[in-house]
């Protein structure tokens, strides 16, 4: 019996040393390291690569998680009960937050493109790009220059105001080329990602081989600014059912 429990104990330490993601802290420019959190799910036909909003990142990783409160960073595990691996975008060693303009210019796009590449390289699986508010203006920007190195574009709580560098339907759309999904909150009151402008976006992706809208209108309990993640904009009190509504299209993409 007392070998049969060390053996038992030994198992489950091996698994909880599994469990979770990894920081990785990869090279994407001569001198510049871009930071990536990676979990992989066993079996697993896609990878999502997540672009957060405000200033980018995913916070402190403990415990094989990482610890901020974005929508697509707190909804990790949703993803992976998916049965997707995720990988999260984070910050660059020479920038401590991406700004509107930082996400369409050429150090940013290049950041993408190795961290791309890594996300790859650790799973041979097709990716897909996820971003949600000022990610979009990210994710839109890499579908537009690595279209053919990606499955497809999922925008959530995108940034339509033209007040605002690289706002989405201000991009190329014509450009991509991979099948996209818009997800949006019916309530978003977040005046850079007002719903009324989500439809230019569909619009604009005139070469798109499916492209779909979502509106969603769920969740509970929105707190603090209506541009943050607990609000709204951030799908709080209804990440579960977003992501379910994400997965759902990934795997068989239609109008």
């Amino acid at each position: 019996m007392t070998r049969y429990l060390l053996l038992l104990l030994g198992t489950l330490a091996a698994f909880t040393a599994q469990a979770g993601g990894e920081l990785f802290k990869v090279t994407t420019r001569e001198g510049v390291t871009t930071t990536v959190f990676w979990e992989a799910t066993p079996g697993a036909g896609a990878t999502v690569l997540l672009f957060p909003g405000g200033g980018g990142g995913f916070g402190r990783v403990e415990d094989g998680k990482p610890g901020s409160q974005n929508f697509l960073v707190r909804s990790e595990a949703h993803f992976i009960a998916q049965g997707f691996n995720v990988a999260i975008f984070g910050r660059p060693s020479d920038s401590q937050d991406l700004d509107y303009a930082d996400r369409i210019a050429e150090p940013h796009l290049t950041d993408i493109a190795r961290v791309l590449a890594f996300v790859r390289d650790k799973a041979p699986v097709p990716v897909w790009l996820v971003g949600t508010s000022r990610g979009t203006v990210s994710a839109t920007a890499a579908a537009i220059r690595l279209g053919d190195q990606i499955a497809g574009l999922v925008l959530s709580s995108s940034v339509v105001s033209d007040k605002k560098p690289g706002a989405v339907p201000t991009q190329n759309l014509a450009a991509i080329t991979v099948p996209v999904l818009l997800l949006h909150h019916s309530k978003d009151a977040c005046p850079i990602c007002d719903p009324r402008g989500v439809p230019a976006i569909l619009n604009g992706l005139t070469h798109a081989p499916m492209k779909k809208l979502i509106i969603v209108s769920g969740g509970e309990n929105p707190s603090g600014n209506v541009c943050e993640a607990l609000h709204w904009h951030g799908y709080v009190g209804m990440e579960q059912e977003a992501v379910a509504q994400i997965a759902d299209w990934i795997r068989a993409p239609a109008n």
